[in-house]
């Protein structure tokens, strides 16, 4: 028999009274919203996925494999797992582990924007040690004075 027909078969004031079985109905509607509630999966991390596939590729073009290789293979890692943790149901495991790898692929890439920068400002301080010796040897030649102009 269901709670409901319980309570309604019962007569006079007894135990249950008008407003006990009020407040025995909400009590119980309350417990079941909050099981449904609590067996309700959270919605799947799409959004994160993307992002932290689209950084991972952001980090391979800048090089990142090249300049930060641990950072990279991490995210690379852990974007694997996140997907891995969604297709098992695991939307809360999978969003952290996509927020992790993007973070880990975005350090990648600004390591490698950090050391190409540092590998261009070799070549431009090469660059001109290059020229200072050439101008060393090679001194500029003093000015020809034309016709008619004073010579030092």
């Amino acid at each position: 028999m269901s709670e409901a027909a319980i309570l309604s078969d019962r007569k006079g004031p007894g135990p249950w009274t008008p407003s006990a079985r009020r407040a025995a109905v909400c009590v119980g509607a309350l417990v079941a919203a909050a099981a449904l509630t609590g067996c309700a999966s959270q919605p799947k991390p799409t959004a994160q996925l993307v992002r932290a596939n689209t950084l991972v590729s952001q980090a391979e073009k800048d090089q990142a494999q090249r300049y930060a290789a641990a950072d990279l293979q991490r995210a690379r890692d852990e974007l694997s797992s996140a997907r891995s943790a969604q297709a098992d149901g695991k939307n809360d495991a999978a969003r952290s582990l996509a927020d992790r790898a993007a973070v880990d692929a975005d350090l990648a890439s600004a390591r490698a924007s950090s050391a190409k920068a540092e590998q261009s400002a070799e070549q431009v301080h090469h660059s001109l040690d290059t020229l200072r010796q050439q101008l060393e040897q090679n001194p500029a030649p003093s000015p020809i004075a034309g016709p008619g102009q004073d010579q030092p």
